[in-house]
């Protein structure tokens, strides 16, 4: 059968696919992520029945997918409320460093990789997935919450700190003398700032560029602005992603509203498409090895993000179960974890890192979406119901 016609019969069938599995997880009352990742392994390298066609749209679906879940959450924010939350969640994002980072860099050097490799675990342990929290709280109806900014400030300030991390990783991984890497520091940083700029003082100009009362004109300004932007970005060492969140936020007003109605289908697809890539891309047999230390990494690191996200809301006067929310929303990693993987094997570390990265990732992308429906659960509500109950009485 000619190439062409197997690429749209593999691609229909997975996205069909995807479909139903979405329509099961509705039925069930569960976010759809765990299963499409299930299925996506699958099919993968290594699955029941593997794709052999059309790897490289579902990558390039699989990017855009994460692109179009930040842009639509910077939507929902100006960037008046980006600063304020950026401000405030200072000191959360140093705590969120320290907590997630150590156990990530403590396994490496248990497990005898060195001191370049526990960079490289302590990056993957320390970012959470900025695409599937954005899905997870889109599922959960949590986009207008009072804790959701507080979750979206560390996220950025993680995604703008890989503007550092990336290139001082890349030049601890190639060996890359001190002045070329301090060159490649202050392009990201030259970059960030740039963005953030346009952002913050033109959002007008920004908005009325790609106003238009005509929907499909609207969806082609809007989505091209932000592809191109994301592309920048990228090519300056900062998270595609980051940039794409930016343009959400400069763009304001009936434009923004607008926006988001013509957008959301388009992201609804390639966010789903995101997470069939991640199980397609991922071998099972590679992963048996490592799961016992992938496991108690995981639970680990949960454990230090739910507390992470509990004290930024406490710090931001979030109510009790607004503060288990937030702490349970940033448990998935995700996309960048796995690119920092990449970048390490790439360079010549352990492969085993590879496989213990994947292990890691996909436990965390699975339970994420379960465990951030705990804090809704009427079990879980009476529970810090007493325990406030207690602390007023004490």
């Amino acid at each position: 059968m000619d190439d062409g016609a197997i690429v749209l019969i593999e691609i229909g069938a997975l996205i069909l696919g995807i479909g139903l599995l979405s329509r099961l997880a509705a039925w069930l009352g569960i976010s759809p992520i765990p299963l499409i990742l299930i299925g996506g392994l699958a099919f993968g390298e290594g699955g029941l029945l593997p794709v052999t066609q059309g790897e490289e749209f579902i990558e390039i679906g699989a990017e855009i997918g994460v692109i179009l879940l930040l842009l639509m959450l910077g939507l929902e924010y100006t960037a008046q409320e980006l600063v304020g939350n950026l401000r405030v969640s200072k000191a959360a994002g140093l705590i969120d460093l320290l907590l997630n980072a150590i156990p990530g860099a403590l396994i490496a050097l248990l497990l005898g990789w060195g001191p370049v490799a526990a960079v490289v675990m302590a990056g993957i342990t320390w970012i959470s997935s900025s695409g599937v929290i954005a899905k997870m709280l889109q599922d959960l109806g949590r986009l207008t919450n009072r804790e959701t900014p507080v979750v979206l400030s560390i996220l950025v300030i993680e995604d703008l700190a890989m503007a550092f991390y990336l290139p001082v990783l890349t030049a601890l991984l190639i060996g890359m003398e001190l002045g070329a890497g301090v060159v490649s520091v202050a392009v990201a940083l030259a970059a960030v700032v740039l963005i953030l700029y346009v952002a913050l003082r033109h959002g007008r100009l920004v908005s009325k560029l790609v106003w238009s009362k005509d929907a499909d004109v609207l969806l082609l300004s809007v989505l091209g602005l932000t592809l191109l932007v994301a592309g920048l970005a990228a090519g300056a060492n900062i998270s595609s992603a980051v940039g794409a969140f930016l343009v959400g936020i400069a763009i304001s007003g009936p434009a923004a509203k607008h926006a988001q109605r013509v957008l959301t289908p388009l992201r609804d697809l390639f966010a789903a498409v995101f997470f069939l890539f991640f199980g397609l891309s991922t071998d099972p047999a590679d992963l048996v090895p490592m799961l016992a230390p992938a496991l108690l990494l995981a639970t680990v690191t949960m454990g230090t993000k739910v507390l992470t996200g509990y004290l930024a809301a406490r710090r931001a006067g979030i109510a009790e179960p607004g503060r288990w929310r937030a702490g349970f929303a940033l448990t998935p990693r995700g996309e960048f974890s796995i690119v920092i993987a990449g970048l390490a094997v790439a360079a010549g570390v352990d492969r085993s890192l590879a496989a213990l990265a994947t292990a890691y990732v996909l436990i965390t992308m699975v339970s994420g979406p379960l465990l951030a429906r705990i804090p809704d659960a009427q079990r879980f509500k009476a529970m810090t119901k007493r325990i406030q109950t207690n602390r007023r009485a004490s």
